[in-house]
């Protein structure tokens, strides 16, 4: 069964009372089957419409009765977004009318569509590469600035034209290789080695500048995940409470008072920072804090960054900091001392010196959070990104392949060897825009949409 013969029908709008809702059509029976359940002001047949027109009138429940006066925009194939015939019903903004609606859709022969099927059509009818296809589902979740333009950049085929372009130098290449291949016994050389060398090495440098903005298109995709670390009463919970401004985490000169992880997000310069307010960790015979210590070290293994925190009072507890390296990487480590407004002369040594209390040095600490998540990175909306962990392994692959291949030149080995690398690097890149790919692959990104995108 082919299920692009399907007319598939959904809620696009957020679920819930607004002033509008969206209900989208797609498939080759979409005009037919809304011409059944709408009546044109103008008493026209939606069939006979253009493209890309809206019109106004009303929807005809089963009973003759009116449920709802409409606006109906008319999209002919190719041109609209599934490249298939499509309709969006514009509705107010009452989940009960929308709900209606949709019955009345599905009786006249639409089904109920799945997660990121319209995208899914588009993709599959040629309206985006899949690159393009995961970058509306980044858009849609975007939370700060930076991380929508950074989804907006994939969206307009800024990473799918660049890798699209190295793969199809390396489709002639391969091909010329193969093509020896095939008069081998002529003895009759159709490429140059010397050429193909300075190719493959070019496309691998192309490669290494692309896998290089991994680190801060990840960021702008997911944001940063900052553990707040330390001994109990160095002013975790206060620091947690002075950066998203409110009075979230419980401050008490008890020791333990937090037991388990409390998690805020937080836009700083137009960055996402999740912060986790971890329990202090020390030893205990409280069984629920020994439990908010062992979420603890699991939030620190998982932190792309850890803010160290101690005060002037305590200093700097090595032992735990011993743990921390232990437990994740030195370099995300953030030594903060706290509690400044105190004791201003103070002797203790860390990377940034803060009052939680009064936001002395809050500033640097911003910065210093900046430098370790993106480090020198600038973004412009002219950089093809990396933010996909499946785009990373997908490119780094192809490069191992390309460095393979060129192993085979230089140890002089048979074309063959050079063929094999040399294919799979392309097979590599042509996952990436969706040139080849598995159902596995479609059905696990296409599920992760919401329904109607």
């Amino acid at each position: 069964m082919n299920l692009l013969e399907d007319t598939i029908a959904a809620i696009a709008t957020p679920y819930g009372v607004g002033a509008i809702s969206v209900i989208r059509i797609s498939g080759p029976a979409s005009i037919a089957i809304t011409d059944t359940v709408f009546a044109a002001s103008s008493q026209k047949k939606l069939a006979e419409a253009p493209s890309h027109t809206i019109h106004y009138g009303n929807i005809i429940d089963r009973n003759g009765d009116v449920l709802d006066d409409v606006l109906v925009s008319v999209f002919k194939a190719p041109h609209s977004f599934t490249g298939e015939e499509s309709v969006e019903i514009s509705t107010h903004g009452n989940p009960l009318i929308c709900q209606n609606l949709l019955s009345l859709l599905t009786e006249k022969g639409a089904r109920l569509a799945e997660p990121g099927e319209f995208t899914r059509r588009a993709y599959i009818n040629g309206r985006l590469d899949l690159a393009q296809a995961e970058a509306v589902a980044a858009v849609i979740s975007a939370r700060t600035d930076a991380s929508l333009k950074g989804a907006r950049n994939q969206l307009d085929g800024l990473l799918s034209r660049e890798v699209a372009a190295l793969r199809d130098k390396l489709v002639n290449s391969a091909s010329l290789v193969e093509l020896e291949l095939d008069f081998a016994e002529e003895d009759l050389e159709f490429v140059d080695k010397t050429g193909l060398t300075a190719l493959i090495s070019e496309i691998v440098n192309s490669l290494d500048n692309l896998l290089k903005t991994y680190r801060f298109g990840k960021v702008l995709r997911e944001g940063i995940n900052v553990a707040i670390v330390g001994k109990p009463n160095v002013g975790k919970s206060s620091l947690l409470n002075y950066l998203v401004k409110e009075y979230r985490a419980i401050v008490s000169e008890i020791p333990g008072t937090t037991r388990d992880i409390i998690r805020e997000e937080v836009t700083i310069d137009g960055y996402l920072y999740i912060f986790h307010d971890t329990a202090g960790i020390r030893d205990s015979a409280d069984v629920i804090e020994l439990e908010g210590v062992r979420r603890s070290r699991s939030a620190i293994a998982d932190a792309d960054l850890i803010l160290f925190l101690s005060d002037v009072t305590q200093g700097i507890d090595k032992s735990l900091f011993d743990e921390l390296i232990a437990l994740g990487d030195s370099g995300k480590i953030v030594s903060v001392i706290n509690k400044v407004d105190i004791h201003p002369q103070h002797k203790v040594t860390g990377d940034v010196y803060i009052s939680a209390k009064t936001g002395v040095g809050i500033a640097d600490l911003f910065r210093i959070l900046r430098e370790k998540a993106v480090g020198s990175s600038v973004y412009t909306e002219k950089n093809a990104l990396v933010s996909s962990l499946r785009h990373f392994n997908a490119l780094s692959e192809a490069k191992n392949h390309l460095l393979n291949s060129l192993d085979s030149v230089s140890a002089h080995l048979s074309g063959e060897f050079q063929a094999v690398d040399l294919r799979r690097a392309v097979n590599s890149l042509s996952e990436v825009i969706g040139e080849v790919t598995s159902d596995d692959i479609l059905n696990n990104i296409f599920q992760k949409f919401c329904i109607g995108k």
